[in-house]
């Protein structure tokens, strides 16, 4: 594991605890997150089905 993979390790996991604290501040419940989670997973899939689509 280099010097670079640490550090990018290091700064996903505070990207991950900057995400969950704004979640944490919108007071979602975990049904709403995992509704909201489920609906994001889908367009990021939509979006990549529709980009290789396209690409060929």
């Amino acid at each position: 594991m280099s010097e670079y993979s640490i550090v990018s390790i290091i700064s996903l996991v505070g990207f991950l605890v900057l995400a969950l604290s704004a979640l944490s501040a919108h007071r979602l419940s975990l049904r709403k997150g995992v509704i909201l989670a489920l609906a994001w997973a889908a367009i990021f899939a939509i979006v990549v089905l529709v980009i290789d689509v396209l690409a060929g």
